[in-house]
């Protein structure tokens, strides 16, 4: 399976299905809130109609009964991977799994993944706005632990996490790392960015690459192109 998940940020079920007919073979993708909010959860199956593996975006974030009963249905749509805010806590981590799992109805259940802190977020904005102390590492691993410990496939990171994540909890345990940028592309509102070939080199499991690839003049040979990265 691919290790590069392209990021749909487009706003229109047109957009995306353009976008996607420029792939003759099945890629992995991140369907995230500006999709999902402007085409409904219809657009993962069409999407999943097409053979792409899906990586759905939401960042569930309640109280356990809910996140339970939200992930529940979810599982229902044959998603293959999707997502948590670890700050909600184990407890809301483990009814996120129970929900999967009940939805999956005996096959696979989609991958789990918490995130840590958002690649946007900064040492003073997670201080001083916050009002968490230390390092970003210090609660990227504190939360990646918790997630662990809740039953969760990995956590979303940063590439320059995701050794020290690995080191606390395994290699099995998945690092998705978003921020990911050529190295002659804008960072735009990131604060954590990498290239690829960092990402490799980090130990990254899967990257999630937006624009580079989106806003490319041929999608799918830069996608190509990173996935050699990657594989090599």
């Amino acid at each position: 399976m691919s290790k590069t998940i392209v990021a749909l940020d487009f706003s229109s079920e047109k957009e995306v299905l353009d976008f996607l007919k420029q792939f003759d073979h099945p890629i992995y993708v991140k369907i995230g809130m500006e999709l999902t909010y402007a085409c409904g959860l219809g657009i993962v199956e069409k999407v999943k109609a097409m053979g792409h593996h899906v990586f759905l975006d939401l960042k569930l974030h309640d109280i356990p009964n809910t996140v339970k009963g939200g992930m529940k249905n979810l599982a229902k749509l044959g998603v293959d991977m999707t997502n948590v805010h670890c700050s909600g806590g184990i407890a809301m981590m483990k009814a996120a799994i129970e929900g999967l799992e009940e939805g999956a109805k005996g096959k696979k259940r989609p991958l789990c993944i918490g995130v840590t802190q958002l690649t946007s977020t900064s040492k003073e904005a997670m201080n001083e706005e916050l009002g968490i102390p230390g390092d970003v590492l210090d609660c990227v691993l504190h939360y990646a632990k918790n997630a662990k410990e809740a039953g969760l496939d990995g956590v979303v990171c940063s590439v320059h996490e995701a050794r020290a994540i690995h080191e606390a909890c395994g290699e099995d345990f998945l690092t998705v790392t978003p921020g990911i940028r050529l190295a002659s592309d804008s960072v735009d509102d990131q604060k954590r960015v990498a290239t690829p070939s960092l990402a490799k080199e980090e130990g990254c499991d899967y990257i999630v690459v937006g624009r580079s690839i989106t806003k490319s003049a041929d999608p799918e040979a830069t996608y190509t192109q990173i996935e050699e990265i990657m594989e090599g």
